[in-house]
């Protein structure tokens, strides 16, 4: 076993929520009078820490109204949490890895969202570990990982993150640690390869495949 830390990200990587985050970027903004970001800007924040996104997504907001737009995106969330699906294969994949190694979950969620998250179906169940945005330093800083990698006492060549963003792969070559990328997520290929993982995989069954194989 190559790897004793499987990190993962959770939107559009587990849980198939890209489309749907970007939704509620844009309602929120056109609830707010705000120039409408298109699907390619919202998209590609996703992943990031709420000031961040916030900047990129819709740049004519100011910072003082930041709590009134989160507020707007988490009504627009969470009134379509319950249709947010797992990739098919995924809850196989984690039941497989967490037999014999940890896993854990680094991600732009707050604390309070990814708890529910993980609350449904008891997902939390599979993982060791968390980190969140709102608890340390945001993507693609590599706090999350080190932190994750310091409180198991593994280290950098031992761990794995798997993401669908560019600021997932970034993180990860910030902490030293190998990566891999998923391209059924938000982010296009093309930039997902120039961050440099060792494979990108368009579906959980060939990623699966992977880490059986390399793992």
């Amino acid at each position: 076993m190559k790897y004793r830390l499987v990190v993962f990200d959770w939107d559009g990587t587990l849980i198939d929520s890209a489309g749907t985050i970007v939704r509620c970027i844009q309602d929120a903004a056109r609830d707010m009078g705000l120039e409408v970001p298109d699907r390619e800007r919202a998209s590609h924040v996703i992943g990031l820490g709420l000031h961040d996104s916030l900047r990129l997504a819709v740049p004519s907001l100011s910072a003082e109204r930041y709590p009134d737009f989160a507020a707007q995106y988490r009504k627009h969330f969470l009134a379509r949490q319950d249709a947010m699906l797992l990739f098919p294969g995924i809850l196989e994949l984690l039941d497989r890895l967490s037999k014999d190694r940890l896993l854990a979950i680094a991600t732009g969620k707050s604390r309070r969202g990814l708890d529910r998250a993980l609350a449904h179906d008891n997902l939390g169940r599979f993982f060791s570990g968390s980190r969140c945005a709102d608890e340390t330093h945001p993507k693609p800083h590599p706090a999350m990982l080190l932190e994750l990698m310091e409180r198991f006492s593994i280290n950098k060549t031992e761990t794995l993150m798997i993401g669908d963003t560019s600021h997932d792969l970034e993180m990860a070559r910030a902490a030293g640690v190998d990566a891999l990328a998923v391209t059924y997520g938000a982010h296009p290929e093309k930039g997902l390869r120039a961050c440099g993982p060792l494979g990108c995989f368009p579906d959980v069954g060939s990623l699966s495949e992977w880490l059986t194989q390399n793992a």
